[in-house]
């Protein structure tokens, strides 16, 4: 097996090359349209004699739910858009599974995430400078970057951006019972704030969104739009990655093998004049590929039957998330979307709006107003974010409750439990095994009754008191730690922020599957461009950060 495709590699760097070998072999070859790879095809096909091709396995973004923001309801858990993942069942969550979605179309998870644009804090970065010896990471290094992709809503400033392609806008709504609760924040300590992007994230507010006149913006229509114009860019959609095809004596990655419409086909990279393979599929999606093509943990590719290539014990491991707590409470005296969308009347009004002036209801981010708190004096920075929203359901993908009430979402920012994601079965179509183990650490136990007993905190302040808030979810029953607990098992749930699985660091760790340039250690040609180089989770949303990755390797590639 080595042989032969030591001898593969071999023939095809030696051959002399048909007008079909060179249809097919490419200066980069990005793997996965999402919100890496557009951004990547768009700023690697700006040398017009550089080939690049970008390799999809959804389809194409034309489907109308990926652009009425709103649609992400519609979009996730669909097999259009979704890859439709699920968690192991979680000891820290009662046992129970979560839905995981993935993007699965071009613009990837930028197609069906919560369109938040958040940058993280001053620390993240610093501890990304620790973690790999490589100031390129720092706050001020990375802000850098931010504002070369930024087209922010305001004026140019310290902090910001005019003329990219990332349109950074202001909401196009406001809830009077979210302005309410931003009031009863600032009366439990929390202060006012109007940009949660300067590295300080303390404060109340509405989160700034990823949408363009009313309409969401993804990654392929902000960056892939323009760059498909251009000749030396190829799209493919609709595509597998199977394998990398690397060289096991060599650990040359050469190319790729895909299947599209059940066919086998293959690229090849052109590595003899500095080309690069760059897996851009994701925290899940890269480690699939890289365990399905030899790269990971010796022993777990060996029970599977895979050849070790390069053994990377790191691969899949340091899996980090943000787990929200949604608590939910009655309100009296005040309308929220619930009783809009429970009315027949409303329900028209709300198409009417988004039709004639691309806002309201339709518009909506799923969350609206965000605030960032210290769940304890002991904190050093802000170590909790709050997604709160003019409406409450059970779980989601189900109806809205009948009667008024909001959802106050709490998340630990920093959360310290760790898992793991990995392949189970060889056969590419098999779902990995997400394993995040949520409230795995005292810490991160600590901080869950922490944040739950400082939203009651701001619920208790006196601007709600007139709207008679009343605990729905976890309800009032739980007091002592134990029972907060139990609570939090209960009603905890992903924000779908997944990092960390193919973490960059230092030479001497052991865990670090890249370099600081995201190189993959002991692999020539081949990077991991994505949020699973995070060595630790950012302190927010994970979409704006991973586009910074990207930024940060294209510049690299490019000498700029």
């Amino acid at each position: 097996m080595v042989n032969n495709e030591h001898q593969v590699q071999r023939a095809y760097l030696n051959r002399d090359m048909t007008q079909a070998d060179q249809n097919n072999t490419y200066d980069y070859i990005i793997i996965g349209a999402g919100s890496a790879g557009c951004l990547l095809a768009k700023r690697l096909t700006e040398n017009p004699n550089k080939r690049v091709l970008l390799i999809e396995a959804g389809k194409s973004d034309n489907y109308i739910w990926i652009h009425i923001p709103v649609g992400y309801l519609y979009c996730i858990d669909n097999p259009r858009a979704d890859w439709r993942f699920r968690t192991s069942n979680e000891v820290g969550l009662n046992g129970r599974s979560l839905l995981y979605p993935r993007g699965k179309v071009l613009g990837g998870c930028s197609s069906i995430n919560g369109m938040i644009y958040m940058r993280g804090q001053t620390g993240d970065y610093e501890s990304w400078v620790a973690a790999t010896g490589d100031e390129s990471w720092s706050w001020k290094n990375a802000l850098k970057r931010y504002k070369q992709f930024e087209d922010y809503h305001g004026e140019a400033n310290e902090w910001h951006a005019k003329g990219g392609e990332w349109t950074v806008s202001k909401q196009r709504l406001r809830w009077p019972i979210m302005d309410i609760f931003r009031q009863a924040a600032v009366e439990a300590g929390i202060p006012a704030s109007d940009d949660f992007n300067c590295g300080d994230n303390f404060g109340v507010g509405y989160f700034d969104v990823s949408q363009r006149k009313g309409w969401r913006l993804n990654t392929s229509k902000a960056f892939l739009s323009d760059a498909a114009k251009r000749s030396n860019l190829t799209v493919i959609t609709e595509a597998m990655v199977t394998k990398l095809k690397i060289d096991p004596i060599s650990k040359n990655c050469y190319g790729v093998e895909y299947l599209q419409n059940a066919v086998a086909a293959e690229a090849f990279c052109a590595i003899d004049q500095g080309g690069e393979v760059l897996l851009t599929a994701g925290s899940i999606g890269s480690v699939q590929i890289l365990e399905r093509s030899g790269v990971g943990a010796a022993a777990h590719l060996e029970k599977l039957g895979i050849p070790v290539i390069q053994d990377l014990p790191g691969v899949g491991e340091n899996f980090q998330d943000h787990l929200q707590l949604r608590m939910i409470y009655k309100v009296s005296g005040i309308n929220t979307l619930n009783a809009k969308v429970h009315s027949l009347f409303g329900k028209l009004m709300i198409g009417l709006e988004y039709v004639f002036k691309r806002s309201g209801p339709m518009s909506m981010a799923p969350s609206q107003l965000g605030a960032f708190a210290f769940s304890s004096p002991e904190q050093k920075s802000a170590n909790v974010e709050y997604h709160v929203q003019p409406l409450s359901l059970e779980k989601f993908g189900e109806n809205l409750h009948t009667f008024n009430a909001f959802t106050a979402s709490v998340c630990n920012l920093r959360p310290t439990s760790r898992g793991s994601v990995h392949i189970n079965s060889i056969d590419p179509e098999a779902p990995p095994v997400i394993s995040p183990n949520y409230l795995s650490t005292e810490e991160d136990r600590k901080v869950a009754v922490e944040s739950l007993r400082l939203t009651r905190k701001i619920v208790g302040s006196t601007a709600l008191q007139a709207y008679v808030p009343d605990e729905y979810k976890p309800g009032k029953q739980y007091q002592t730690d134990a029972e907060l607990i139990q609570a939090a098992g209960d009603i905890g749930t992903t924000i779908f922020h997944p990092v960390g699985t193919c973490k960059m660091g230092r030479a001497d760790d052991p865990f670090a599957v890249l370099d600081s340039e995201l190189r993959v250690r002991g692999i020539h040609h081949l990077r991991v461009v994505d949020a699973s180089a995070m060595p630790t989770i950012t302190s927010g949303n994970t979409a704006a950060p991973t586009m910074m990755i990207a930024q940060r390797v294209a510049e690299l590639l490019t000498g700029e």
